[in-house]
């Protein structure tokens, strides 16, 4: 487990960009959690860029 602080920057940026809700977000595990974190990060990347 990592800390609390961690997993409530994930929830709120995934919330934020996806618009998914708290529960849904919750539901993935770890790895899923992060890869989307990671995911919108490229994206935003590549946004800011053009």
């Amino acid at each position: 487990m990592y800390a609390p602080e961690r997993l409530y920057a994930e929830v709120a940026y995934i919330a934020y960009y996806l618009h998914w809700s708290r529960d849904d977000i919750l539901d993935l595990d770890h790895r899923e959690r992060q890869r989307f974190v990671t995911e919108v990060a490229a994206l935003n990347t590549r946004i800011q860029e053009n």
